[in-house]
């Protein structure tokens, strides 16, 4: 992907409130913000636009991301409608600044947006499929190219779900495969942008140590990947059935070791040298 200046503007100087992007030589533009602020944010000339919206947040129920997508020939009319749902608690929409997105266009990216999410699964999806839309071989160009500027806004503005997961792209010649163990089991990841993956066939210990009850997270995440299939038991131990994608080092030995564990010490590469040391050079 071609480099680009990106311009963000914090309406109230932080980064979590309402905030407008713009790429350089894009006719497009972002405009952001946390539930709390949802007045502020339609209250922007912008939301009478044609454009794309995004609700995002976390369903209380599985603790899962998120993510609604849809489509509108004015913003602030549609979006309007979704406070009756209590999932969401952050909305951005994308608009194009010369106003030459048709409710053909919008529909096109919506599908397209839709899809990609799906195929992602770093978020559910609340919706349903997208309608899409068909387009001219020429539009179609142009709105492709529109989405890829999206897709290079959206994580600045908080937005994963469209982020492949290290478990989608299998590590390179070059990358650096290190391993963590701890007691008789084994288990080997890399780093990536976003954290580190643990490959598939990966070992985890069975039970967790006493320890990981102050540690409650590390209980809620090794649940929720034995709920989702991820790990599954295996002559005494959890075994990784795909690769998985962690936050951090520390959070991928943490579920491995069955308890809080620091990963910069737990993970090696092939000569014995520590995540901590590797980093340091």
């Amino acid at each position: 992907m071609p480099s680009a200046t990106l311009k963000m503007f914090l309406v109230y100087g932080d980064p979590k409130r309402l905030r407008t992007v713009e790429l350089s030589n894009w006719t497009g533009k972002a405009v952001a913000g946390p539930r709390s602020e949802f007045d502020r944010v339609i209250e922007r000339e912008e939301s009478l636009n044609s454009g794309i919206y995004f609700l995002t947040g976390i369903d209380p129920d599985t603790n899962k991301s998120v993510i609604y997508i849809g489509e509108a020939e004015c913003i602030r009319d549609r979006v309007k409608s979704h406070l009756a749902k209590d999932y969401w608690n952050h909305i951005a929409f994308f608009i194009s600044k010369d106003e030459n997105l048709t409710k053909a266009h919008i529909r096109y990216i919506e599908g397209r947006l839709i899809e990609a999410a799906k195929t992602v699964g770093r978020s559910v999806v609340v919706n349903g499929q997208g309608s899409g839309s068909k387009l001219p071989e020429s539009d179609r160009e142009d709105m492709e190219v529109f989405l890829d500027k999206m897709h290079q806004i959206l994580p600045v503005l908080g937005i994963e779900s469209f982020v492949k997961t290290g478990g989608n792209e299998k590590p390179g010649i070059d990358t650096e495969i290190l391993t963590c163990s701890i007691k008789n089991v084994t288990a080997t990841g890399y780093l990536t942008p976003n954290g580190m993956v643990v490959i598939a066939g990966s070992e985890a210990v069975l039970k967790e140590r006493a320890s990981a009850k102050k540690w409650p997270a590390v209980l809620v995440q090794r649940n929720k990947l034995i709920e989702e299939g991820a790990l599954i038991e295996s002559d005494g131990k959890w075994v990784f059935t795909k690769d998985t994608e962690f936050s951090s080092p520390s959070a991928a030995a943490a579920v491995i070791h069955g308890g809080s564990a620091n990963g910069l010490t737990a993970w090696k590469d092939k000569n014995g040298k520590l995540l901590k040391e590797i980093e340091s050079h």
